[in-house]
């Protein structure tokens, strides 16, 4: 008896995957030496997304790891506070823990999924938020979502406010490494946004 073959995933909607969770790696805390190095190495093209892909490439080529893990403090962590707070309740609410958390928890509980043990930020958060949408796309955590499930996910957790916080990143004071992820970002899901629009 063989085991039943893994699903399909289209080239596209793997590198699609693979780009929600480099997005949601490299906001879960500062790029060691070799993430850096692997950053260096992509490539864009002539599109808003493929230019924000080469200039963070390039900046990553420029990158210490120290330097980044600086940056990174400043912008996310802070004396008291960053100078952004990655949250989708902050965005939509102004305030931490609101009801965009309890209601992707819900939606999280509903798939199986849950917060690491050792992880202590509210699930809400861009990265995690990354991860997740990478890992459904790909049925990282049981089958593939379809196209109907990932579009209700996006619009429901992420659509609303991920572009606007991918915008205050490019335009952060300290942003310097993470201007161009704000970028790539911000490319990025207004790509999605369009293409679940156009799939309703």
């Amino acid at each position: 008896m063989t085991a039943d073959p893994a699903p399909q995933i289209a080239a596209e909607d793997r590198l699609r995957a693979d780009l929600y969770n480099f997005l949601g790696l490299i906001l879960s805390g500062p790029p060691d030496q070799m993430l850096l190095d692997q950053t260096a190495g992509l490539s864009g093209d002539d599109s808003d997304l493929g230019k924000a892909i080469t200039t963070l490439a390039k900046m990553a080529r420029l990158t210490k790891p120290q330097t980044v893990q600086s940056e990174y403090n400043k912008l996310f962590i802070g004396l008291g506070r960053g100078e952004l707070l990655p949250y989708a309740s902050y965005y939509l609410t102004g305030f931490l823990n609101e009801k965009p958390l309890a209601l992707l928890r819900q939606d999280m509980a509903a798939r199986g999924l849950a917060r690491a043990e050792n992880v202590f930020e509210p699930e809400d958060n861009i990265a995690s938020l990354m991860e997740m949408m990478g890992a459904m796309i790909v049925g990282r955590f049981g089958a593939p979502a379809d196209l109907q499930t990932q579009r209700d996910f996006f619009n429901k957790h992420i659509g609303p406010w991920a572009a606007h916080f991918f915008g205050d990143l490019e335009g952060a004071k300290t942003s310097v490494f993470y201007a161009p992820v704000g970028s790539v970002g911000r490319a990025f899901m207004e790509i999605e946004a369009e293409a679940f629009r156009m799939s309703a």
